[in-house]
């Protein structure tokens, strides 16, 4: 019978072989955290885009996200490359056709904020990581509102997750309405926001002041499309599955009839939009526009403007409706890091990443457990947020845009049919049906 020698130097030899090579490693049950730790990290570098990067003080909440990330994986060595692109940046082209070019080009980015509406035209040119499977496996879609997540598919797949939104009401600055004689109450409905405009007109439009703003510029279709929805109306209809112009409706004429009652009634069409800053300079006494109108305002005036979380409607028994807006975190098709831009995605929407990013923003959160409730979240927006619940409570009546490629064209001419009843050039029904007309080719019918 032959004898085996135990050997220690043999056995520390052949070990070592076996963790160099890979073969038989249940040898070593209990490697030695000392050798782990001299191992090198991987180095990966993760390529970030940021609407309005400085604006937005996006940085911020992507650091909070990596150095999570960074915890996650003690074994990499993770770099960020953050590629500031914005329509403010002189010479550009705007955030939207910079991130097209260089998606196009095979650039590669792992995680990009892309508008809500831009996501059906990345999705169709297949410039977007389809996530539907991944959102599936994280289990906190139901978490969303339900108009927030509608707008995070195509073709029914999902392919951004909206983050955060904004939606639109009435402001107006309490002594300017009470020099005026006006309550904010009438303010409610189509005739008293007429007839409220005319009394802020006669009393204040002698002193530089308009009664109400009716824009008139870019924003105009947004400012529309509630009146729309409000009366049944819808942007687009389908039809054999392809999508259709519905807005030249009856709902949509009417609507449209509204704009025309306000410039018959004197209120001059506006046709540059300056984000709010006009009625923050006191240049109107009252405005429909959006939640982020308190960032242009003093924190001492806050008292002195009032909110009223609705549009006009016909009459009493209308509900009203608002239109969201919002950027939405995606995984470009370039992305070679996937799964670890997945992660940092669902890192900055947890919510305490996110809630107080949110907070020092100003922004309307996406997820029912930050916008809603007695818990710490939505307690921290009430305190940095004026009017955060007013605004929280026109979510369920809100809607957004169409997530379709060829939506940017259609809001133009929208935007040209709301134009050309303002100032006298078309009556609404005409002015609706040569705009379906021109939405109708471009979709391809």
């Amino acid at each position: 019978m032959r004898k085996i020698i135990f050997c220690p130097v043999l056995a520390i030899v052949i070990a070592s072989a076996t963790v160099l090579t890979g073969i038989s490693s249940h040898f070593i049950i209990n490697p030695s955290p000392v050798l782990a730790s001299l191992q090198p990290k991987q180095n990966v570098s993760l390529a970030i885009t940021f609407n309005d990067f400085n604006n937005h003080k996006g940085k911020s909440l992507l650091d909070s996200a990596i150095d999570k990330l960074r915890s996650n994986h003690p074994n990499l060595n993770i770099n960020v490359k953050y590629v500031e692109t914005s329509d403010r940046i002189p010479g550009t082209h705007g955030t939207h056709d910079q991130l097209l070019k260089a998606i196009a080009n095979g650039t590669s980015i792992d995680v990009v904020t892309i508008d809500q509406i831009w996501l059906g035209e990345f999705a169709q040119k297949g410039y977007m990581t389809d996530l539907t499977n991944r959102t599936t496996s994280w289990g906190k879609l139901s978490d969303f509102y339900g108009t927030n997540l509608g707008g995070m598919t195509y073709n029914h797949r999902i392919y951004g997750i909206w983050a955060w939104t904004d939606v639109r009401g009435i402001w107006y600055w309490k002594d300017l309405l009470n020099k005026a004689g006006v309550d904010p109450n009438s303010l409610k409905t189509w005739g008293g926001y007429i007839e409220s405009a005319r009394k802020l007109n006669s009393i204040l439009r002698p002193q530089g002041i308009e009664g109400v703003n009716l824009a008139a510029a870019d924003q105009s279709s947004d400012v529309w499309y509630p009146y729309l929805w409000m009366l049944g109306g819808q942007i687009l209809t389908y039809k054999n599955g392809h999508p259709f112009p519905a807005y030249n409706s009856s709902a949509g004429v009417k609507a449209m009839e509204f704009i025309k009652a306000q410039i018959d009634a004197g209120i001059k069409p506006q046709n540059k939009w300056l984000g709010g800053k006009e009625f923050a300079n006191r240049n109107f006494s009252v405005m429909i526009d959006g939640s982020w109108m308190p960032s242009w305002i003093p924190k001492q005036e806050f008292s002195d403007i009032g909110f009223i979380p609705m549009f006009p409607v016909p009459s009493g028994i209308n509900q009203t409706s608002t239109m969201m807006g919002g950027w939405e975190f995606g995984i470009p098709k370039t992305s070679t890091h996937k799964d670890l831009a997945w992660e940092l995605i669902k890192i900055m929407l947890e919510p305490d990443v996110l809630s107080p990013w949110i907070a020092t923003q100003g922004l309307i959160p996406t997820q029912i457990s930050i916008g809603q409730g007695p818990g710490t979240y939505a307690e921290q927006l009430r305190k940095s947020i004026p009017f955060f619940d007013e605004m929280v409570s026109m979510i369920p009546h809100g809607q957004a845009r169409p997530s379709v490629p060829e939506y940017p064209a259609i809001a133009q001419h929208i935007r040209q049919a709301i134009d050309e009843v303002s100032y006298g050039l078309k009556d609404p029904k005409q002015a609706l049906q040569d705009a379906a007309a021109k939405s109708a080719k471009v979709l391809g019918w």
